[in-house]
């Protein structure tokens, strides 16, 4: 088979210039990439989402992940939140907690035979174009169940006990404590600076929500010990202390995550209503008030790199209107980070795929060019084939790049050098290439032009080749941890696309212009 190579770093294109493809005219401008971010929460405690059960072989469990993230990739998602904390534990190796009951059956377990299950997740997610986002749940340590077993030796309330207060069917660190924050941190720390995640990700659990005594009355957060220590002169009340002890949390970590890797994305997703009557006539929990969360101030301080507001109600409802407090949430968006609320797509199959797809629609209109959207949660997205469908056919048509978080400190990846490979008589091109000077490629982006148009993939940062039929023209992007993109490297069939490269010309390498 006669092969005739390229070797294209770019080729410059004509304004205008268009392919005939049916007798239609497809441009041959590969278009920008679409940015969104399309992800999905994946739960571990009390084995929500994965693994089904404590337990279960290490096969079992990485088959059980797999299945889940191939399913991610197919649906046209490019990140999945994976927790990894539930409960003052840890589905990872680690020196500070012990191995989490609900991957072994045992807290304090390694998996067996051994593997490290977020070392894994992590390298099968990129493979698939997918980042990873590991969630950690900073204060709630310990779970309890009808079974009640065995606590490790290792574990925080059995090392720290004067740090943990116990409180409904829970334990949990107390944030007023000294040395409390110090500990959490350096837990999230430890993944920052040994795991290649994309990120850190915080949902609504810092103070507990209240529980109730038999009468229905709340109950107070039992923090008697570390509110008697505090320094009390001139302090505040107790509630501004709590939100104090939280706003202390968030800022510490979010600059110290950044100090560490400056690229880790720190994401939170709040409860969705900050206050009631914000915007005007919204009801439901306080937030502010009651799991003393500023989360508005969090955003509009720079505290995070994503906001991720829990907007769990559908478009219709009256009291907690979907568009209404997304616009409120992005009103408060005064430093511009990016707005990525998490949807209730469980609820989808209650209330239909349009639903979904409303939000969908109402998010892009929202926020623009750095759209994004977190789906909870991944199997119940799964679950609902007219959702997914209608998502492939819709929404997700084109493959989609995170947003780059323009705020953080880097540069663009230098433009890929590309090699193109054609077959005598046929369309197939083979794609070879390699990352340009000084450039750390997360993913590549990959656009070929074929009779219908423009398709695109998103691979994996390592992956330097492709084969694909009927190319007539090929952009390529490397994509850094952060999201800048590099300039494109473009090959485009020359003009004569009918005729085979002549035999002496196979296996001819030629710069491109």
């Amino acid at each position: 088979m006669a092969m005739r190579w390229q070797q294209w770093v770019w080729a410059g294109l004509a304004a205008g210039a268009v392919w005939s493809a049916g007798g239609a005219a497809v441009p041959v401008e590969p278009p920008a990439p679409p940015r969104e971010f399309r992800a999905a929460w994946i739960a571990t405690v009390r084995n929500l989402h994965w693994p089904s059960r404590p337990g279960l072989s290490s096969a079992q469990q990485q088959q059980e992940l797999l299945q889940l993230l191939d399913a991610a990739a197919r649906l046209g998602l490019n990140a999945v939140i994976l927790q990894v904390r539930p409960a003052g534990d840890a589905f990872y190796a680690s020196d500070k907690e012990p191995w989490s009951y609900y991957l072994t059956g045992e807290m304090g377990r390694p998996p067996e035979p051994y593997y490290d299950p977020l070392e894994f997740a992590i390298r099968e997610a990129h493979a698939r174009g997918l980042e990873l986002h590991a969630w950690f749940n900073p204060f709630r340590v310990l779970v309890r169940a009808p079974t009640n077993p065995p606590v490790s030796s290792r574990h925080i309330s059995r090392v720290r006990p004067e740090w943990v207060r116990s409180y409904g069917p829970y334990l949990w660190l107390d944030p007023g404590e000294p040395g409390v924050t110090d500990y959490v941190i350096e837990t999230v720390l430890d993944v920052v600076r040994r795991y290649d995640v994309d990120g850190v990700h915080f949902d609504d659990y810092f103070y507990p929500y209240p529980e109730k005594d038999s009468a229905g009355r709340p109950l107070p957060f039992p923090d008697e010990r570390s509110w008697a220590q505090r320094d009390a002169a001139d302090g505040p009340d107790r509630d501004t202390w709590r939100r104090q002890n939280v706003d202390r949390f968030v800022e510490r970590l979010y600059r110290a995550v950044k100090e560490a890797r400056p690229t880790v994305k720190v994401g939170i997703s709040p409860f969705g209503i900050w206050r009631p009557d914000h915007p005007r006539g919204v009801r439901g929990l306080d937030a502010y008030a009651v799991l003393y969360a500023d989360a508005r101030k969090w955003l509009q301080q720079g505290w995070l790199d994503y906001c991720a507001p829990q907007l769990y109600w559908p478009t219709t409802a009256r009291e907690q209107p979907f568009v209404p407090l997304l616009e409120w949430w992005e009103g408060q968006n005064t430093r511009h980070r990016h707005l990525w609320p998490g949807l209730n797509t469980a609820r989808g199959s209650d209330w239909g795929a349009e639903e979904i797809l409303k939000q969908i629609q109402s998010v892009r209109r929202t926020t623009g060019h750095a759209a994004g959207h977190i789906h909870w949660h991944l199997p119940g997205l799964l679950r609902q084939t007219n959702l997914v469908q209608a998502l492939l056919r819709g929404p997700y048509a084109r493959a989609a790049l995170v947003p780059e978080a323009s705020w953080l400190p880097g540069r663009p990846p230098d433009q890929p050098r590309l090699e193109v490979g054609t077959e005598s008589g046929s369309r197939r091109v083979h794609l070879h290439w390699n990352a340009g000077t000084n450039a750390t490629v997360r993913f590549w982006y990959l656009q070929v032009l074929q009779a219908n148009g423009w398709t695109s993939r998103r691979l994996d940062g390592n992956t330097r080749s492709a084969v694909w039929d009927d190319a007539r023209a090929v952009a390529l992007v490397a994509v850094g941890p952060d999201g800048r993109t590099s300039p494109a490297a473009v090959w485009r069939r020359p003009a004569d696309r009918t005729r085979s490269p002549s035999a002496g010309s196979a296996g001819r390498k030629e710069a491109g212009r």
